[in-house]
């Protein structure tokens, strides 16, 4: 097995741990790390429609994560 394929065993790893959470901050994170791990994935295997894919996931993960971030923020300033 080469490095290549245990980094995206690991990726799948990272994805499936992510889904088992109940707490949607960490859940985007971990999920977005693993997104992140499966474009780069994507890239080393040359499968585009794979990179392509799990880095839109990311940018969806990031992009929910601030609103996530920016709800906190904003209740810990009314409280």
């Amino acid at each position: 097995m080469s490095g290549v394929e245990i980094f995206g065993f690991v990726a799948s790893v990272v994805v499936a741990i992510s889904l088992m959470l109940k707490n949607m901050k960490w859940l985007r994170i971990i999920n977005g790390i693993g997104a992140v791990m499966f474009a780069v994935y994507g890239m080393l295997i040359q499968s585009y429609p794979v990179m392509i894919l799990n880095g839109f996931i990311a940018l969806a993960d990031a992009y929910y994560l601030v609103l996530i971030l920016r709800e906190e923020c904003t209740l810990s300033a009314q409280g």
